[in-house]
């Protein structure tokens, strides 16, 4: 374990100089932005590493992989994050070990989550995913609101028992306007943040771009990176 150790130690360490030099370039202090490691098909064995190496803030998409990872590293001081599209039928499996769901989108997916928080005495913060490729009513092609529906889900979420509204997602589009325009789109979730933050100004945490993208990210404003393979690698057969 000690070269997978010194492994996830360099890439840290090449990741927070990313972020540190990102955040230079737009003039911002580096504690603003809080790194999110995607530990998704990766072992408990390495997130018990990444906890030891300083990591607080884990991410993971798929409730099968999750729950009996978090079970199995409940020992460490780790705030888990659920980023992936959330079914309603493994929701009480998530908020039995999330901290954060950053993909609420639906507002089934908040009469659930809510039901379940309450039963479980959690509070659970909750991120509205924004699909940057949807209409104006739709979803978009990987889950999430679109930009007009964002006021009338925040209000439900903010009035739901046992649910925290505690900002913004998105992930940059494949499709549509922003495709390929990843710090366009990530201006527009800061601008859709601020709206949102007229009626619920606690709710300030914008969590926008992944290993490819945190530059333009962080110059953008975002809170949160979420960042995978530059920290653990590419597995194999993934690609």
């Amino acid at each position: 374990m000690t070269d997978r150790n010194d492994e996830l130690a360099a890439n840290l360490a090449k990741v927070e100089r990313r972020i540190a030099a990102a955040c230079a370039a737009a003039g911002r202090k580096r504690e603003e932005v809080t790194l999110i490691v995607v530990t998704k098909t990766y072992p408990a064995s390495d997130v018990r590493l990444l906890s030891g190496l300083g990591v607080r803030h884990v991410a993971e998409n798929r409730d099968q992989d999750a729950a009996p990872k978090a079970a199995e590293c409940s020992d460490l001081p780790l705030s888990w994050h659920f980023v992936g599209q959330l079914q309603t039928n493994k929701v009480r499996s998530v908020v039995g070990y999330a901290d954060v769901v950053q993909s609420v989108d639906r507002s089934r997916l908040v009469t659930a989550l809510s039901k379940e928080a309450e039963r479980a005495g959690r509070e659970l913060g909750c991120l509205l995913q924004v699909a940057l490729d949807a209409g104006e009513r739709e979803r978009g092609e990987r889950g999430g609101v679109a930009p007009a529906g964002i006021e009338e889900l925040a209000d439900l979420v903010a009035r739901a028992p046992g649910l925290r509204l505690d900002g913004l997602m998105t992930v940059a589009p494949l499709t549509g306007e922003y495709a390929g325009r990843q710090r366009a789109a990530f201006e527009r979730l800061m601008d859709l943040s601020t709206d949102l933050r007229r009626a619920h100004p606690a709710a300030n945490m914008v969590s926008a771009g992944m290993s490819a993208d945190l530059e333009e990210a962080v110059a953008a404003g975002a809170t949160h990176v979420r960042v995978g393979t530059a920290v653990l690698g590419v597995r194999a057969g993934l690609g």
